[in-house]
């Protein structure tokens, strides 16, 4: 789950040590904070994942994620803005970073990567 966390708060040192220590203090809210995280990575798997989807599905998938992750904050407890505050996360810094990594190119897969996937359905 801490790979997931590092995904959606961007690599800058001192927003990843902020949202750890948010998480530490909130230790008796453990699975309410918990739910709030596994929404919120839910989210940006599917926008992650389904950006380049060509079959209807995916794009609905992608789609639905975008709306809920870029839109505005509307009051509601399970809004984007709400589960980032009570995550004590900055809700315009993580749209930023999804935007960022969303026009990032790919990164190239390996050749031993390759290899090992073609090992695997074989």
């Amino acid at each position: 789950m801490q790979e997931n966390a590092l995904s959606i708060i961007g690599s800058d040192a001192s927003t990843q040590q902020q949202y750890f220590d948010a998480m530490q203090r909130s230790e008796h809210l453990e699975p309410e904070k918990a739910l709030l995280q596994a929404i919120l990575e839910d989210a940006v798997h599917c926008y992650r994942k389904y950006a380049t989807a060509r079959d209807r599905a995916g794009r609905e998938k992608f789609r639905e994620a975008e709306e809920w992750l870029m839109g505005g904050g509307n009051g509601w407890i399970f809004s984007f803005d709400s589960v980032c505050e009570l995550l004590g996360l900055d809700p315009q810094y993580v749209r930023r970073g999804l935007r960022e990594a969303k026009l990032a190119p790919a990164e190239p897969e390996s050749k031993e990567r390759r290899h090992l996937r073609h090992r695997q359905a074989a």
